[in-house]
């Protein structure tokens, strides 16, 4: 098993650790995230006027978030003696509240994955279904040891109304051991929505954006060892990744078992003139306002 560290650019320099994941008789390897993202032009585009009208009456300007670090607000259940559930869940809190309770149903989705769970429960009903968990883990077995998890959130990139969140995780569930698994969430705050890439890709560019990705996938995918290309799709489902944007442009990242058991993490990045034909014209002309 090896680790590689690289530099993340989200409108600042920094340095995020890879997902690690060790399982009972397999080593499996992780690779750090390339998210580096290249220069985007602002040439001029010719955006369809209903999308560019509510585009831009939803812009109107929005006040940058303040943002406060701050523990989630949670119970835990009462446990006896040293082996008990560890869950230590650092959020953030806003000027905005609709941007914090959406920064909270992403953390809920984001516990509730780490289960295999796909419910519509609030932060509270997570932690208990995580507990529950744990303690059945610690049923089958006495020396079986409590599930721990750190995860952290953090707002690393505004531009106009639209904000990209991250959140990371270190957990130990079982035999699995993850080290820094990363999630990524982008929403416009002006219309109080998450954004798919459904959402910002130019309908009529859908086919030239697929076959990106694609072209990207198959070199990557051609790089890896056997066993992975035989278990890996064939094809990229885009629409199923976590989606990204800085001061430069857009990319998509696929987790450690996204693509195949005990895979490994890939990211997928646009140059400028990619990112420009691919998203939606009033889109980009917000998202990329201030780019010099």
């Amino acid at each position: 098993m090896y680790t590689l560290n690289n530099k993340i650019k989200l409108g600042m320099q920094r340095q995020i650790q890879p997902e690690v994941k060790r399982t009972v008789n397999i080593a499996c390897m992780a690779k750090a995230m390339l998210l580096g993202l290249l220069l985007v032009s602002l040439s001029a585009c010719s955006p369809a006027p209903e999308n560019q009208q509510q585009v831009e009456a939803t812009s109107s300007q929005l006040p940058a978030l303040v943002i406060q670090q701050q523990a989630a607000q949670y119970r835990m259940p009462k446990c006896q003696g040293d082996n008990c559930t560890a869950l230590n869940l650092q959020t953030i809190q806003t000027q905005d509240p609709w941007v914090n309770q959406w920064i909270t149903q992403q953390l809920t989705r984001v516990l509730d994955q780490q289960i295999g769970e796909n419910q519509s429960l609030n932060l509270q009903q997570a932690v208990d279904a995580y507990v529950k968990k744990s303690l059945s883990w610690q049923h089958e077995f006495n020396k079986n040891k409590a599930y721990q998890l750190d995860l952290s959130t953090q707002i690393v990139m505004q531009q106009q109304q639209y904000v990209l969140l991250n959140i990371s995780l270190d957990s130990q569930q079982g035999d699995t051991a993850v080290q820094e698994r990363q999630y990524f969430y982008v929403a416009d705050r002006g219309q109080q929505k998450s954004l798919s890439l459904s959402d910002v890709i130019e309908p009529k560019q859908q086919k030239r954006f697929n076959k990106i990705i694609q072209v990207q996938y198959q070199a990557w995918l051609k790089a890896q060892h056997s066993v992975l290309q035989a278990l890996a799709p064939k094809q990229l489902d885009w629409q199923q990744a976590n989606w990204f944007f800085d001061a430069e442009g857009i990319g998509l990242h696929f987790r450690a078992n996204d693509l195949s058991v005990n895979g490994i993490a890939f990211s997928i990045y646009l140059n400028k003139q990619q990112t420009q034909k691919v998203l939606q014209p009033a889109i980009f002309k917000q998202m990329f306002a201030t780019v010099p």
